[in-house]
């Protein structure tokens, strides 16, 4: 007896202990602060031309909203949501149990509130830190806000398939306004935010269909609607808003996010404006280069591979379209911004700029062929071909441009010494820290598509250090100027080498340089209409492409998320990718290359030595160099090549 007493009093005391923390935890989210929820239309985007692109959201009150909508959300997300105070403890449990019995983490239990805390102020990594900070938001709306001002939040700014909002996706699917919808409509919408990517009606309409049968029979469960009703709505015959493909860019959403990333780092916008709103943001956003990338992906990519590209103006740095990722509705994470992955290749341009200013030319030659290099302290370092294919000769460097030779960089690499590339890439602009080694020259080392973009604008501009921009100016909603972008015109690269060097990089689709291999563009040659100085990167994981000339750069990445192999093909779909690109945006455009600069000689030479052309040759090209060191006939290359230790 006395024992039960004892475990009475302890069970008791526990009891008493958790409610006290349960309502200190609540009457301190009451005396915080009341949390800032938006509900005004804040940004107004405009494209490079100053039309209107769109606004970031187009909001309903609770109370215009039709009720079969809400009633459809609750049902389906969160049954007890006018019931509960931000967590519902049952279906925690439920989903804990399910869990740990199926060995995953698959059924979750978030009710509307904590998903709302999470669209407004929180990632979506997870983690026990965001996870925590979720649960006191949610608790602070709770506090702060109705449950009628929660779900006017939450359907305001959930994902509906890459729209955002029930009156924007309402006007999206249907044509009309979140308050006019039928019950069929409804259902239909209210089932898209699970898995936005798979039931969303344009996407997948037998896989919607079937999600609208689970929302009507929730909705009949909780008693909104009866079996009649359900079987009324599931065979209404929807008609959809027609969509013009040419004028849906779903892809914009990476863009945007982008501005906005950009609007938050502005610090001349008060944070009230932030906040509340009325800023009319003035872009660089091109729809003609947007449409390019986002046609292309839809016509080359038909495996779940992830892409990214940039269109940028390498003149003024400005972005004028890109792409995060495949499917935006699946996946917000922006790959062209955020995802440092190793660029293999792509690094070679600057490692040859750097030698071609250390007194290398076009005719440089160097013996690529299997080979060790030994360096400090006996250390080694044995670098491959791609494909382990060599031309066990000596190649030029103009050879070993248009193959992608690696021991040829990993040579001039080691000659100019390892600290010259890294501070070559400090100087067109990469951020990134690199560290001075010997697989550098090859792009062992992660860097983000954007910079690399941006290093790849100043070899187009001919030398200008350029910064990378979404936003040219803003206003508030009365037109007063708040912010313009202003460029600067630092000149960090020779003129006279970039020419030279972008006539080299052209030579990647040059047939003339078919040799032991193809020249590693050559693939897409029949495809491009103009001249174009190209680099491509091939690694295990990574598939890159930059291309440019004088009025725009264009860089592509492919690869998995997940760092899966890539399949040999890849390589050959990145690429062909990139040519659609590059040619849908150029279409109709002036073909413009760079006029040869006054200090710069052109002189037929043999595409393998390197050495003057003469009739016994089966190829010739057009080479450029500088004045004085272009070759002649008694031109000893030998005298050019520096010597490495290495052993073979």
């Amino acid at each position: 007896m006395k024992k039960s007493k004892k475990i009475f009093k302890i069970f008791l005391f526990i009891t008493v202990f958790m409610v006290a923390i349960y309502g200190g935890i609540y009457l301190y989210a009451w005396m915080s602060p009341k949390l800032t929820v938006n509900s005004s239309k804040s940004y107004y985007f405009y494209d490079k031309d100053e039309n209107l692109i769109t606004g970031t959201d187009e909001w309903i009150s609770y109370e215009n909203l039709d009720q079969d909508i809400i009633n459809a959300t609750v049902a389906i997300e969160d049954r007890h949501f006018f019931n509960h105070q931000g967590f519902d403890y049952l279906r925690i449990a439920k989903a804990l149990y399910n869990n740990i019995k199926s060995n995953s983490n698959g059924e979750g239990a978030s009710t509307i509130t904590q998903q709302y805390a999470k669209n407004l102020y929180l990632d979506f990594d997870k983690t026990w830190e965001r996870k925590i900070n979720e649960a006191w938001l949610t608790i602070r709306l709770e506090t702060h806000y109705s449950k009628e001002e929660i779900l006017e939040g939450y359907l305001n700014t959930i994902n509906y398939g890459g729209i955002f909002g029930i009156e924007n996706a309402s006007k999206y699917y249907f044509g009309k306004s979140a308050s006019d919808l039928s019950l069929g409509e409804a259902s239909m919408l209210a089932g898209i935010p699970n898995r936005p990517s798979e039931y969303s009606p344009f996407v997948n309409l037998d896989s919607a269909k079937k999600r609208q049968k689970v929302v009507l029979n929730s909705m009949e469960r909780d008693g909104y609607i009866t079996e009649e009703q359900v079987e009324t709505a599931y065979n209404e015959i929807l008609v959809f808003d027609d969509k013009n493909d040419d004028d849906e860019l779903n892809s914009i959403m990476y863009y945007q996010d982008a501005v906005i990333e950009e609007l938050q780092a502005i610090e001349s916008i008060p944070s009230s404006l932030l906040k509340t709103g009325g800023l009319k943001i003035f872009t660089s956003f091109d729809p003609k280069a947007q449409e390019a990338i986002e046609k292309s992906i839809k016509e080359d990519i038909e495996t779940d591979i992830q892409v990214a590209s940039i269109i940028m103006d390498p003149n003024s740095g400005a972005i004028l379209g890109l792409v995060g990722g495949v499917d935006y509705s699946k996946s917000q994470y922006n790959r062209a911004l955020s995802n440092n992955r190793s660029v293999g290749s792509t690094i070679k341009p600057f490692l040859y700029y750097a030698a071609l200013e250390n007194n290398f030319t076009a005719s440089t030659t160097f013996t690529s062929e299997k080979t060790t290099f030994v360096f400090s302290e006996n250390q080694t370092y044995s670098p491959t071909n791609y494909g382990d294919e060599y031309p066990n000769k000596e190649i030029s460097l103009a050879n070993a441009i248009a193959h992608s030779d690696n021991i040829y960089a990993v040579k001039t690499h080691l000659f100019l010494g390892t600290d010259v590339l890294v501070d070559t890439m400090k100087r067109v602009g990469v951020k990134t820290k690199l560290d001075s080694i010997p697989s550098l020259a090859l792009g062992s080392q992660p860097i983000s598509l954007i910079e690399m973009t941006t290093a790849y604008a100043v070899l187009a501009n001919e030398g200008h250090k350029v910064e990378p921009h979404f936003i040219e100016r803003i206003e508030d909603i009365n037109g007063n100027v708040l912010y313009e972008y202003k460029a600067t015109n630092e000149t960090v690269l020779n003129k006279s080498i970039t020419f030279i060097l972008s006539e080299l990089l052209a030579n990647t689709s040059n047939p003339n340089f078919i040799d032991y291999t193809y020249p590693t563009s050559y693939v897409i040659s029949n495809k491009l209409t103009r001249k174009y100085a190209i680099k491509t990167g091939t690694t295990e994981y990574d598939h890159l492409v930059f291309g440019y000339n004088k009025d725009v750069v264009v860089s592509v990445w492919s690869g998995y998320d997940d760092n899966r192999e890539l399949e040999y093909g890849d390589s050959t779909t990145n690429k062909n990718l990139w040519a659609d690109i590059t040619e849908k945006y150029l279409e109709g455009k002036e073909d413009n290359w760079y006029t040869m600069p006054n200090n710069v000689v052109g002189v037929l030479v043999n595409p393998q030595t390197g050495k003057i052309a003469n009739k016994n040759d089966e190829k010739s090209v057009i080479q450029y160099y500088l004045k004085g060191t272009e070759p002649s006939n008694d031109y000893n290359l030998d005298d050019a090549v520096p010597t490495i230790k290495y052993e073979e």
